[in-house]
């Protein structure tokens, strides 16, 4: 699946990369990513996920062929 990641996630992992594991959830997912940089780890608990232009919760089934965006928490001003 492919995986797109935004802000300072940016210097935690490449833009855009692809997980070739089997991942069925996004919390699944977010358990790779933090195997994969657990310095991550602060930044994805409070990332949302969209898959498909779509947000969507951390019980959501996922399927080998979806796109995933990665957005960490941002401020304003």
């Amino acid at each position: 699946m492919k995986i797109q990641v935004y802000a300072i996630l940016k210097d935690y992992f490449a833009r855009d990369f692809t997980v070739d594991e089997t991942v069925n959830s996004i919390e699944a997912l977010n358990n790779i990513l933090i195997e994969r940089n657990p310095a991550a780890a602060d930044i994805l608990a409070g990332c949302r996920y969209a898959v498909n232009d779509s947000f969507v919760d951390n019980q959501f089934q996922l399927q080998p062929n979806d796109s995933i965006h990665i957005i960490p928490p941002s401020s304003g001003g």
